[in-house]
């Protein structure tokens, strides 16, 4: 019987597990997949000449995680690969704002949009070089994060503490118009809060959107050497090197609870799997409580609290095969790994309002990703692996668009979703169909079918808005990866700090576990080893 069973082989699951295994665990891990990953794999399905991050492809939080740092994926193969610069947004017009690799290069494109704006990030920036590394740790630690953020308060003391709180709690586009003339600084704020599901004038999105900018310019936004699926392999071989246990394939059906405490785990095949110590699981709020563990286990505030559980935007992916590189009107966007592809600030209010009101965007904003740009060896030379993907509502009432998408997802609205992305690009690239060798498409029910923590293609494991941040994550009262039952851990990003390829959630399960149990001491030795 092993010390402790995972539930889920993705990130979170993967690096709770190397934790536990660090401070002399046995641990088993279980993964429904065939695959090991969650939304971190890649692969040839698109053409055999290309590789394809099937889910996620670019990592800034991965970058700039203490985690992920301290497991030393480098020792298990892992390279990182950057584009030429770090992400574009172009404008029909052929401007085009830059998040370029060195702040002074990002400041100079900003200038040409309003001369006072290459101070306006600069200053922005210097702000983040004070408090961005104890921002990240205080994030990425359980809530509240007493020592980090004791470090992070008097950073804020010397450094206008109130009024930066102000400006993170501000909507993005408030925010942009606080902090810069011109459109290039407000659309690099902008565009990156709606990489969550952050309206602009969403309170909070502003921080969130100087968090991504300021991730951007910092660690720029890596890809591993290779593919996605680089980055589970390394946390895989080092789990496997260390004595753990993968088995993929292997479905959980429930938890098992005696008097009160998590003792293992039912697959679905029947076999039962104990747990000495722990059980943690790397899958969605609901599914754990409601599926897994069961009404009669928990109390019923909880299970009131989680009918107002909100999943965060559904997601609808393209990848392709191009025969070139993507002919971008603006020239300065060939070179960004990853575009934003929308009609300016307005353009993204507009795409917003419409999935609040239930409606398919008819000129979606696409987050759009050049994968060959980022790392040569995706595609031939000459040549682009690409991607983009949008947001939709999670329950559809219409289409504003001509195609009537009703969210049923057969071959005619999935092909017709998938043309109407490619015209949305087409408009700030002519001539971008014609390059297309190859397309998959995945929907929203095709991207949960792949990934149940992917509910609807919801990519974030609930909303990151404010109502569902911090102690309110899952439910109000929570924020950390204890549940009600004992022994068992909440390890996924349904957790605090949320979303991302980061580690956190999983991290703090394993160090809540071996709290639990006296061990969090020999966790520090061994990382340290």
């Amino acid at each position: 019987m092993p010390d402790a069973v995972v539930i889920g082989a993705g990130p979170n699951g993967l690096v709770a597990a190397n934790l536990l295994l660090d401070a002399g665990w046995s641990v088993e891990v279980l993964e429904a997949q065939e695959e090991p990953g969650g939304a971190v794999r890649s692969d040839v399905g698109v053409h055999p000449d290309y590789v394809s991050d099937v889910f996620s492809a670019f990592y800034p939080l991965a970058a700039a995680s203490p985690i992920l740092a301290r497991l030393d994926l480098a020792a298990e193969g892992l390279r990182w690969s950057h584009a030429p610069s770090v992400l574009a947004h172009p404008l029909p017009d052929g401007r085009c704002a830059v998040l370029e690799r060195r702040v002074e290069d990002t400041c100079a494109g900003l200038a040409g949009f309003a001369a006072a704006d290459a101070d306006a990030w600069e200053d922005l920036y210097r702000t983040w070089a004070k408090v961005g590394p104890d921002l990240v740790r205080a994030l990425f630690t359980p809530f509240p994060p007493v020592r980090s953020g004791l470090r992070l308060a008097a950073r804020l003391h010397t450094s206008g503490g109130l009024r930066l709180a102000r400006k993170l709690a501000l909507p993005v586009r408030r925010l942009g118009e606080e902090e810069f003339a011109g459109e290039g600084g407000r659309l690099l704020l902008a565009g990156n809060a709606l990489h969550a599901d952050l309206a602009p004038e969403a309170a909070g999105s502003g921080g969130f959107g100087w968090l991504m900018s300021m991730l951007g310019q910092s660690h720029g936004f890596p890809v591993p050497v290779g593919g996605a699926g680089a980055l589970t392999a390394a946390l895989v071989n080092r789990l496997r090197r260390r004595g753990g246990v993968l088995r993929c394939g292997e479905r959980v059906t429930s938890v098992l609870v005696r008097r009160g405490t998590a003792v293992g785990v039912r697959t679905a095949g029947g076999e039962t799997v104990g747990a000495s110590r722990a059980v943690l699981a790397d899958t969605s709020a609901p599914a754990l409580y409601r599926d897994l563990v069961g009404e009669e286990h928990l109390p019923s505030r909880l299970l009131r609290d989680l009918e107002c559980f909100q999943w965060d935007f559904a997601t609808f992916k393209v990848d392709w095969a191009l025969t070139a590189p993507v002919p971008w009107t603006a020239r300065q966007a060939a070179g960004a790994g990853t575009v934003h592809v929308a009609d300016g600030v307005d353009g993204l209010t507009r795409f917003a309002a419409q999935i609040a009101t239930g409606q398919v965007p008819d000129e979606p904003f696409a987050l759009f990703g050049q994968m060959t740009t980022a790392d040569p060896t995706r595609s031939p030379a000459g040549t682009e692996s690409a991607w983009a993907y949008t947001h939709l509502p999670q329950h559809i009432t219409s289409d504003a668009g001509p195609d009537r998408i009703t969210g049923r997802w057969d071959h005619r609205e999935r092909e017709a979703m998938a043309d109407r992305i490619e015209a949305q690009v087409e408009r700030f690239a002519p001539g971008f169909r014609g390059l297309i060798r190859a397309r998959r498409v995945l929907s929203p029910t095709t991207l949960q079918a792949m990934n149940e923590n992917l509910h609807n293609g919801a990519i974030n494991n609930g909303t990151t808005a404010l109502h569902q941040q911090a102690i309110f994550r899952p439910t109000p009262g929570t924020g950390r990866p204890e549940t009600p039952v004992k022994g068992l851990y909440l390890a996924s990003a349904a957790a605090h700090p949320g979303g991302g390829v980061h580690g956190a959630p999983g991290a703090n399960a394993a160090r809540a576990a071996l709290r639990a149990h006296g061990l969090r001491a020999l966790l520090h030795r061994a990382q340290r080893v």
